[in-house]
């Protein structure tokens, strides 16, 4: 019995007309986010990161050479608004870990871009990150592991899925 178990049973006693198997999942997902978080930040922490500057290294590192994007692009794919990511970017471009540079594609916009020191952090970073992601679901064996990635998957599909019109 866990934490929600207890509180499901509370809940179960003093009232009893509410189904309240929701409860148990989102409070779950709640506390293993939680738990999680906690986890990878400390990843994150040994690097001289937050979960932000690593989101955006991360992104920049994953797009391929030349490790660069517009901060439309930036946003568009950690989901921030556009002061957000100026703090962002102001941050790692003062600790030298990106560099804001004319677009070669349209002289009027500009890129962000991994400088060497940069690349060389996240992808050191990334791998202890990929470690630490690999421990913190080891409780769970490779079988489950693919079976919650699928109830995930559909669940946070129906979310993404575009909404008809009509």
């Amino acid at each position: 019995m866990d934490h929600v178990d207890r509180v499901l049973e509370q809940w179960r006693t003093e009232r009893p007309d509410l189904e309240v198997v929701p409860m148990g999942v989102l409070g779950r997902l709640k506390r293993l986010h939680d738990r999680v978080s906690a986890q990878l930040e400390k990843v994150y922490a040994a690097n001289g990161l937050t979960a932000a500057s690593f989101d955006v290294l991360a992104t920049l590192r994953r797009s391929g050479a030349p490790y660069a994007l517009s901060p439309s692009e930036l946003i568009a794919w950690t989901m921030v608004t556009s002061g957000t990511m100026t703090n962002r970017l102001d941050r790692l471009a003062a600790a030298g870990l990106v560099e804001r540079k004319p677009n070669p594609e349209d002289g009027r916009g500009s890129v962000v871009a991994l400088t060497p020191q940069g690349f060389a952090l996240i992808d050191r970073v990334v791998t202890a990150h990929v470690a630490n992601q690999h421990r913190v679901l080891s409780a769970l064996s490779a079988q489950d592991r693919a079976a919650l990635d699928g109830l995930l998957r559909q669940w946070l599909g129906a979310f993404e899925a575009p909404q008809s019109e009509g």
